[in-house]
């Protein structure tokens, strides 16, 4: 398998990555399927996440109160 390694964003480029990312975020997405989605590596779309401000979700999801 070969791949290939994402170009590093710089200046508008950076900054439009930056505003996809937290769209698709805010709109439930997970930090992964962000990456997914972006081709980019998770720790290089957290990374766009924070520079864009994100407020992060707990991990996990959603949990069922028991009783």
């Amino acid at each position: 398998m070969t791949t290939t390694r994402a170009r590093y964003l710089k200046g508008a480029d950076r900054t439009a990555a930056q505003a996809r990312a937290k769209d698709l975020y805010e709109q439930g997405a997970t930090i992964r399927a962000v990456a997914e989605q972006m081709g980019r590596s998770y720790s290089g779309t957290y990374a766009l996440l924070v520079e864009a401000g994100v407020v992060f979700r707990a991990p996990g999801g959603k949990r069922k109160k028991a009783g």
